[in-house]
């Protein structure tokens, strides 16, 4: 079937049959994203902030900067 047929029977269905076309192709395209994201068995490697002492002394300076920023 091609798109414009497609399209044209689309505009032919009532409101809730629309709203049933809608859900089925948000679900379809969610699972396809679902799918592509992560595979079976793969190592994942994920970012944590323990030990991350560098970030925690960064986010400490910029702190007490714009503190005193607002101070003056």
């Amino acid at each position: 079937m091609s798109v414009a047929k497609l399209l044209s029977t689309l505009r032919n269905l009532s409101r809730v049959e629309k709203l049933q076309v809608m859900q089925f192709l948000v679900q379809e395209l969610a699972d396809e994203e679902e799918a592509s994201l992560l595979e079976p068995g793969a190592t994942y490697h994920v970012w944590s902030p323990y030990n991350s002492h560098d970030a925690a002394q960064k986010l400490a300076t910029l702190l007490e900067e714009d503190r005193q920023a607002s101070d003056a």
